[in-house]
C-alpha cells in the first residue's frame, strides 16, 4: 500500500467518524435505558421536586394508554402509544408540539393493570426510529414519520406465548434490528436489516425450563468489543453472548434456577457495569455478577458473586460505570459494587402499598423512582441514601423517566411531562 493511499484511508475514516460524531446531537436518549444501556446520565442539572404549577414545562395529553418511556434524538421526542385502535408512534419536539403521528398496524391491547400494548421502547439512530409493540408489528419510520418498512413477526413465526403483555423493546446495531421473543416453546431472536427488513439471520433460542422460567420480558443489550458488536441476552435461565453480525453462539452462562423452581420468570433486565453484567433473578429473590468474555460455556468460571434477598423483580437496576443501584419492588434501594457484589449502602424510600413497576434512573446524583400509584420519588446517592421529595403526578406512572438535556421527561398513563426550570 503507498503512502498516498494510506494517507487517503485515514482521511476517509476521520470523515466518517466525524460526520458520525456529529449525527449524535447533545439532547441525546436514543433508547430505553440511555445511550449507554445504563440507565443514567453523567450530565445536566436536574430538579429533586415540582409542583403542578411550579416548573412544569410542559404537558401533553396522549391519545392511549402505554407504558412505553420516551426516546429523544436532538430536538425529537419520540414515544409509542395507542390511538383508535391503532400502534403508533409519536413525535414532539422539544417544546412539546406534536410534529407527527403514524399508525403501523391494528392494536393489540395490554392485559395486566401495568401493561398495554405498547409496552417495549422505539430506539433510533438518528436516521429511523424502530418500534416493536405486543401485536408483533415491528415498524420502522424515518425520521419525519413516514413508514419505510414493517412486518408482523407474530404473523411470520408464530404468536407470543407470554403470560402477560410484551415488554422486550428492540435493539440496533450498526447495520440491523435485532427483536429476541422469548416465551413458552418457539422462542427465537431475528436480525432484520435496517434498510428494507430483510432477515440477515434468525436462530432459536429453547431451553428446558419449569413452567414460565422460559418466558422473559427483559430487553438485550448490544456491546461494542473492538470490532465486534456483541448481542448479550437473558432468559429462559440463562445469559448468553451472540456475535450480532451473524448471531453466532458465543458464550453461554447457565445456573441460575438450581432448584428448579416454577415461575422464576425473567422481568426485570441486567445492566452492564465495566466487565461485569448483573442480572437480577428468581423474582427479586438473588442479583449475580458475571463477567463479560469466555468461551462457551462460562457457568463455573466467569460467575463471579451472588447475593440472596438482595434482588429486583421488576425494576431494572441502573448503573454508574462502577456501582449498580437496585430499586427493589417495595421501595429498599442498594447500592452495590459491581466488582465485587459488596453491598456499599441498604437505603429505602417511605413504605407504601403500591409497588414499583417503572426501572429508576440516576442523574446529577440522584435516583428517580416513579411508583405505580403516581409518586415519582427522588433521593440523593451522593453519599449514602436521603430522600430529598415525593412528587405527586396525579397519575399512574409505569414508565421510566428520561433525564435529558436538563429537562426530566415523564410519561403518565394519561399524559407526557417535561419538567425543568
Amino acid at each position: 500500500m503507498t503512502r498516498s493511499t494510506l494517507s487517503l484511508l485515514f482521511t476517509l475514516l476521520f470523515i466518517l467518524t466525524l460526520s458520525s460524531a456529529e449525527r449524535v446531537p447533545e439532547r441525546h436518549w436514543p433508547r430505553w435505558r440511555g445511550p449507554s444501556d445504563s440507565g443514567s446520565s453523567s450530565k445536566g442539572s436536574y430538579l429533586a421536586s415540582w409542583s403542578d404549577s411550579e416548573n412544569v414545562l410542559w404537558k401533553v395529553s396522549l391519545p392511549g394508554i402505554g407504558t412505553s418511556t420516551p426516546t429523544v434524538w436532538g430536538d425529537q421526542v419520540f414515544l409509542t402509544c395507542p390511538a383508535e385502535g391503532q400502534d403508533c408512534v409519536l413525535c414532539y419536539d422539544w417544546s412539546g408540539k406534536k410534529l407527527w403521528q403514524t399508525s403501523v398496524g391494528k392494536e393489540l391491547a395490554g392485559k395486566h393493570r401495568n401493561g398495554s400494548g405498547s409496552n417495549p421502547s422505539a430506539v433510533t439512530d438518528g436516521l429511523q426510529v424502530f418500534s416493536y409493540f405486543k401485536s408483533g408489528t415491528l415498524a420502522v419510520l424515518g425520521m419525519d414519520g413516514r413508514l419505510n418498512w414493517s412486518v408482523n413477526l407474530q404473523q411470520k413465526y408464530g404468536n407470543n406465548k407470554l403470560y402477560w403483555d410484551l415488554g422486550t423493546s428492540p435493539v440496533i446495531s450498526d447495520k440491523l434490528v435485532i427483536v429476541a421473543a422469548m416465551h413458552g416453546g418457539d422462542s427465537y431472536v431475528v436480525a432484520l436489516e435496517k434498510q428494507g427488513g430483510e432477515v440477515a439471520w434468525k436462530i432459536d433460542r429453547n431451553y428446558e425450563t419449569p413452567v414460565e422460567g422460559d418466558h422473559s420480558y427483559a430487553t438485550p443489550i448490544i456491546l461494542r468489543e473492538g470490532k465486534r458488536e456483541t448481542l448479550l441476552i437473558w432468559g429462559a435461565e440463562r445469559l448468553t453472548a451472540y456475535n450480532a453480525a451473524d448471531g453466532s453462539l458465543l458464550w453461554s452462562c447457565s445456573g441460575f434456577n438450581p432448584d428448579a423452581r416454577g415461575n422464576w420468570v425473567a422481568v426485570a433486565s441486567f445492566v452492564v457495569a465495566g466487565n461485569m453484567v448483573v442480572v437480577p433473578y428468581g423474582r427479586g429473590a438473588r442479583i449475580a455478577g458475571i463477567q463479560l468474555g469466555g468461551k462457551g460455556d462460562v457457568t463455573d468460571t466467569h460467575r463471579i458473586w451472588t447475593l440472596e434477598n438482595k434482588g429486583s423483580f421488576v425494576p431494572t437496576p441502573a448503573t454508574d460505570g462502577t456501582n449498580v443501584y437496585v430499586l427493589r419492588d417495595s421501595g429498599q434501594v442498594l447500592c452495590i459494587d459491581a466488582a465485587s457484589g459488596e453491598t456499599r449502602w441498604e437505603g429505602n424510600f417511605p413504605n407504601h402499598r403500591s409497588k414499583y413497576y417503572a426501572s429508576p434512573v440516576i442523574a446529577d446524583g440522584k435516583i428517580y423512582a416513579p411508583r405505580e400509584d403516581g409518586v415519582l420519588l427522588v433521593a440523593s446517592i451522593k453519599d449514602g441514601f436521603q430522600l430529598l421529595s415525593e412528587n405527586n403526578m396525579q397519575q399512574r406512572l409505569i414508565a421510566s423517566p428520561v433525564p435529558v438535556g436538563n429537562r426530566l421527561l415523564i410519561r403518565g398513563e394519561r399524559d407526557l411531562f417535561c419538567i425543568g426550570k
